[in-house]
């Protein structure tokens, strides 16, 4: 009898025979797939499996408790959800890329030691990167090539983090850290680049919006929840955490003010609400800790439902900038009203899913004592309903009437809408089945008189500003800069230095050689040293020549940004990592 049946396996595995399949037969296996997973998740018991051995080192392939089951749970939902909303597809590349994504992501969740949690951490980004590379054209094509330059930066940076904590703890299991050291610093910010912690979140808010229509369902769901996950399992309570997700919930909310693509929007409020998951894990009280896993499960469900909405849009107007949308209530209520129950869920309003999640996060800050904590992130919640719940969807669907052509998207889609718009609802009306499966006990009404009266004052001041100030808030066809900016900046004066101070340098050394260097070695092999001349010379003008032609084929083979950030993140790499090893040393 088989113990355990590790869902990752299924889905990458079940990948293979993807596009191998006749359309028909395709779609009926596409959803099965993720229905086994659910299934072998729902039903496997907390333990300890695949424990070896692996150069001395003690590896746990799964380890299975409370914490790995409620962030399995919500991603086999979400893969089963993603699956639906993306059965109209002909092409399987993207059904390929998607199971991978979904199988690592599990593998990350179960990973009981840290060199398993890095082989799934990186195949997860490859992965994903796929989704943005499929759309295909040059923003998709550079926006895919720096999310993953960030990521196997960030997967370099975990690596380097993980190696110092065994060499200095004897051990790579994945657990509690304990005493903060050069390594699990270096953890610590490889996870944090993952959940999209400022400065360090740039990368999200500029692929995914240059994702598939599809993609982007995916990669709203399965990255930066993670990467919460993983910080739960090794950081609860560090006080660090409390700050930098209070001012992600800020931070994210501002930025979403100026933004005039959709899902541009929609992904700067992934900023916001992770960063509500980060201070509640940072508090790391037992609420808390309870509270961010409970709102990574609502918030999978409610972002996928925000980005599926908006996804349909893009898929039947072909146009994704508020400034050029409007009307489209006419030919798309359905949409519509399945948006609004995402857009809900994600403002907190009673009866919906984000009212007894988020809620507990921020009750989790009062029990603590942290009035700062409690009124940043009571803003950030106000901001939240005033830009995706009333700002996007009233320039989205209502506005001004720019006469689109357009209808419902596939059926697929619509279900798949409606899958997850019934869990935000069955959430936030029925909430006690989402606390059983929270790690630790739960001592939390959500339906108080005064905590309903309060929230429901809260977004109806909310609406009223956004009434009265309509004016200011249209949306202006305008690029916003983030933190991208210093490091498209830097990589162009990274590639000036290259190309000028050090290709004059190379030219100057190699000039040298040849009218010094050279006749020098010639006399002393004359003198019996015999120092092979000629093998000097050329390996000294090869990796010259090298150096240029290389330097000239990097030129060739991607213009702008792309390249140029590339070698900067491997330059600097490697330079943080000679620092890293003589320090350390």
């Amino acid at each position: 009898m088989i113990d355990f049946a590790h869902p990752a396996l299924l889905f990458v595995l079940g990948a293979v025979p993807i596009p191998f399949l006749k359309v028909p037969i395709r779609r009926i296996y596409l959803v099965l797939v993720p229905l086994l997973g659910l299934l072998a998740v729902v039903t496997m018991q907390p333990g300890s499996y695949g424990a070896t051995q692996f150069l001395g080192q003690d590896i746990l392939i799964a380890r299975v408790d409370k914490l790995s089951i409620v962030f399995a749970t919500v991603f086999a939902i979400m893969a089963l959800i993603g699956t639906v909303y993306a059965l109209h597809l002909s092409h399987p590349g993207q059904h390929v890329a998607a199971f991978v994504y979904v199988g690592s992501s599990l593998g990350v969740v179960f990973a009981g030691d840290y060199l398993t949690l890095y082989l799934f951490w990186e195949i997860m980004a490859f992965a994903s990167a796929y989704l943005v590379f499929a759309q295909g054209g040059q923003r998709a094509i550079g926006a895919g090539f720096r999310y993953l330059m960030v990521h196997v930066t960030g997967g370099v940076v975990l690596l380097g983090g993980i190696i110092l904590h065994g060499h200095s703890t004897g051990s790579f299991l994945f657990v509690p850290i304990g005493e903060m050291g050069p390594g699990t610093y270096l953890i610590l910010a490889g996870f944090l680049l993952n959940a999209a912690v400022p400065p360090l979140n740039a990368w999200l808010t500029d692929a995914y919006p240059e994702a598939t229509v599809t993609g982007a369902v995916f990669m709203s769901a399965f990255t930066t929840k993670t990467a919460v996950y993983v910080l739960a399992r090794a950081f609860p309570g560090t006080e660090l955490l409390v700050w930098l997700g209070t001012a992600m919930a800020l931070y994210g909310v501002v930025y979403a003010v100026l933004e005039n693509d959709c899902r541009r929007l929609l992904a700067y409020h992934i900023v916001s609400q992770v960063g509500y998951m980060v201070a509640g894990i940072g508090i790391g009280t037992e609420m808390a800790v309870n509270g961010a896993t409970s709102h990574a499960f609502a918030h999978i469900l409610y972002k996928s439902l925000l980005f599926m909405g908006a996804g349909a849009v893009i898929y039947v107007t072909g146009r994704r900038k508020l400034t050029e949308l409007g009307g489209l209530y006419k030919s798309m209520p359905v949409t519509v009203a399945l948006y609004m129950i995402g857009a809900f869920a994600i403002s907190a309003f009673p009866f919906f899913s984000g009212f007894v999640t988020k809620s507990m996060v921020i009750a989790a800050a009062g029990e603590d004592h942290r009035a700062l904590v409690v009124l940043a992130l009571t803003m950030a919640s106000s901001g939240t309903f005033l830009h995706t719940g009333l700002k996007l969807p009233y320039y989205m669907f209502f506005g001004t009437d720019r006469k689109l052509q357009a209808r419902e998207p596939p059926a697929n889609m619509l279900v798949a809408m409606a899958m997850a718009a019934a869990l935000c609802i069955a959430i936030g009306v029925f909430p006690q089945p989402l606390y059983a499966l929270l790690p630790y006990p739960v001592d939390f009404e959500p339906y108080t008189g005064s905590h309903v009266t309060e929230s429901l004052g809260i977004l109806m001041f909310t609406a009223l500003g956004f009434i009265l100030f309509l004016r200011a808030l249209d949306p202006e066809n305008t690029i916003s800069l983030d933190t991208d900016w210093f490091y498209r900046k830097g990589a162009r004066a990274f590639m000036w230095f290259a190309e000028k101070p050090v290709a004059r340098y190379e030219q100057a050394v190699s000039n040298a050689s040849e009218t010094a260097a050279l006749p020098l070695l010639n006399r002393a092999a004359r003198a019996g040293l015999r120092i092979d001349v000629v093998a000097v010379d050329g390996a000294v003008n090869g990796v010259a020549h090298s150096i240029l032609r290389g330097g000239g084929a990097l030129r060739r083979l991607q213009t702008g940004v792309v390249t140029h950030y590339a070698l900067a993140m491997i330059v600097g790499v490697i330079a943080a990592t000679v620092i890293l090893a003589v320090a350390w040393r």
